[in-house]
């Protein structure tokens, strides 16, 4: 996810993705833990996305 897909998104919505995109990184870390992934950038990519949305809820809970 881009930074400008997650600033249009919820709190909720926000949190909801956050652990969609825990799983997936846990599911893609076995995986690849077994036999090398086809496209190992996605471990990468996916850690990424979960500090942006994580950042975005930290920024967002301390303006509150």
């Amino acid at each position: 996810m881009k930074q400008s897909e997650i600033k249009e998104l919820s709190v909720a919505e926000l949190q909801e993705k956050l652990g969609e995109f825990k799983k997936s990184y846990a599911d893609l870390k076995m995986a690849h833990a077994i036999s090398p992934l086809e496209n190992p950038i996605q471990v990468r990519s996916t850690r990424r996305t979960i500090a942006r949305i994580a950042t975005e809820l930290t920024k967002r809970e301390l303006q509150a």
